[in-house]
């Protein structure tokens, strides 16, 4: 089982991401943007998620995925249960909804590498132009 301490040790490690807390919620951004919302009990993480994939996913894993609430159906934004994914599922999770938001030259210039652990980040070498 996931636990918000998993997704904080992931999301503070990502560039110009920043925890922050609104009406007793804790979210992550990079900006103004925010990419990652927990419920209050922080029993449920929503995330940045394309809005055409959105039903897709919500078909095919219901026990796991929960729509957006009413208020952010509007926004590229899925929940999911943080008692249903592992430390895999959530790292790419949070990587996908950090993409998203992040300037794209610095997600290109982050990449993870492949044989490491959760947080293991590794910068590669951005090729000037």
């Amino acid at each position: 089982m996931v636990t918000v301490n998993d997704v904080r040790a992931l999301a503070l490690r990502l560039p110009r991401s920043y925890e922050v807390v609104v009406r007793g919620r804790l979210k992550f951004r990079v900006g103004r943007i925010v990419y990652l919302a927990f419920s209050k009990d922080q029993t449920i993480m929503g995330f940045g998620f394309p809005k055409e994939w959105r039903n897709v996913v919500l078909e095919s894993e219901p026990h796991k995925f929960l729509p957006p609430d009413p208020v952010d159906v509007r926004y590229q934004w899925l929940q999911v249960r943080l008692s249903a994914i592992d430390e895999d599922e959530m790292r790419d999770l949070v990587l996908d909804a950090w993409r998203m938001v992040a300037p794209k030259s610095v997600a290109a210039s982050l990449r993870l590498s492949a044989e490491s652990g959760i947080g293991d980040l590794v910068e590669a070498e951005v090729d000037q132009v």
